[in-house]
């Protein structure tokens, strides 16, 4: 509650009087901030006796009236719910996977006053060679998306991992140093793909099952830690 009164003071100096006044029938800031802290305490996943994994990007859905009115606010309205959800986050020893956002977006199907909240763990994702360029991922005979971005899969192949030396690094808590291995074959019959744990605390699943390795088919669906992958194939291949 400590936080929330400190958030309530802000916005008061960021509200005037009189714009203040127009939000008594509509959504609240102090509510949504309260929502937010609401859906982080019920989205937490345990990591350990002292660590428990936090959605990290927030989806405010609002009436059109009301995202009218708070985006008068301007960017320090989210910028004040992020401080708050960090704070949140380290008084009760939560994990985020990457860094925290808030988005107000409007939903036609809500009426002035209501409101709901969408989060999601979205863990960053990064390579020491940089992003790759479309006309790289282009082609690629073989890619691997992960939060909507897609990475062009080249022979021999890559490591998966949280560590600095991995080739795809994801900033999961779930996700071991040196995770998983992707290895890339390219022959006369085409490209094929298998995946190997290498040894990791959490293990791998592929399209919903545990294993240890296997083989890969066009479309199929990698989870390591919380993240989940998909792999494309050029015309659709199987292996």
């Amino acid at each position: 509650m400590g936080g929330l009164r400190r958030f309530e003071d802000r916005l008061e100096q960021l509200i005037s009087g009189v714009f203040a006044r127009t939000f008594r029938s509509a959504v609240q800031p102090v509510e949504i901030s309260s929502a937010l802290a609401r859906e982080v305490d019920n989205s937490a996943q345990i990591l350990s006796r002292d660590r428990r994994l936090v959605p990290n990007t927030f989806h405010v859905e609002l009436a059109r009236t009301d995202l009218d009115r708070l985006e008068q606010l301007g960017p320090a309205l989210t910028s004040e719910l992020t401080g708050l959800l960090r704070d949140h986050a380290a008084n009760q020893s939560y994990v985020f996977t990457g860094p925290v956002q808030v988005q107000l977006e409007a939903a036609e199907d809500l009426t002035t006053g209501r409101f709901r909240v969408r989060s999601q763990a979205l863990s960053q994702v990064s390579s020491p060679a940089g992003d790759p360029t479309a006309t790289q991922v282009n082609r690629a005979a073989a890619t691997l998306e992960v939060n909507g971005r897609r990475h062009p899969l080249l022979p021999p192949g890559i490591v998966i991992g949280r560590g600095n030396d991995a080739d795809l690094r994801i900033t999961d808590p779930g996700v071991s140093r040196r995770h998983a291995e992707l290895r890339v074959e390219d022959d006369a019959d085409g490209v094929r793909i298998s995946v190997h744990d290498l040894g990791s605390t959490n293990g791998i699943s592929v399209n919903g099952k545990k294993t240890e390795s296997a083989r890969l088919a066009d479309g199929a669906q990698l989870r390591i830690g919380n993240t989940t992958m998909t792999l494309h194939l050029v015309g659709g291949a199987g292996v």
